[in-house]
């Protein structure tokens, strides 16, 4: 099996489709417009710090374990990456290769199927967003040296 399924055109555009409605979505690169999205409760939005090479392995160690602790061996989530090829992923398969969780130049956003959960990165923010209690709980037991301060939550 594959870790990294290619959404076909269709289905591209359903998740896109819900994702832009549910989270009402309006990607911008102006401070003004930020946060681009609506997050559900309960939420938390970190702000990134400075990193080097080392960080982000430490960001994509710590996100693999964090979603195989709240996914089924078999089970895919979307791995979204805004205005590019977006895929079902599954990361009990291996290691992330095709859609970074650092977003560093895209919305990049790993959401389970039925959106109740998700972990949202916004490139020109430079936050991760994560929604869902059992992928916070799950980030905070796992919690990545690139997340920074708390600059919104639902708390």
């Amino acid at each position: 099996m594959d870790n990294w399924v290619p959404l076909s055109n269709e289905l591209y555009r359903l998740v896109w489709d819900k994702f832009y409605e549910h989270f009402n979505f309006k990607p911008s690169v102006h401070s003004n417009d930020w946060p681009s999205f609506s997050l559900p409760s309960p939420y938390i939005t970190y702000k990134l710090t400075s990193y080097t090479n080392d960080d982000i392995d430490d960001l994509e160690r710590n996100c693999v374990a964090c979603l195989k602790l709240v996914t089924e061996p078999d089970e895919y989530l979307y791995a979204l990456d805004w205005q590019h090829e977006s895929f079902q992923y599954n990361p009990h398969l291996g290691p992330p290769s095709t859609i970074s969780f650092y977003p560093d130049g895209d919305y990049y956003l790993f959401i389970n199927k039925d959106f109740k959960w998700g972990y949202l990165g916004h490139p020109w923010e430079q936050t991760i967003s994560i929604f869902g209690e059992v992928l916070i709980q799950q980030f905070e037991i796992n919690k990545p040296k690139l997340f920074g301060e708390v600059v919104r939550s639902s708390d």
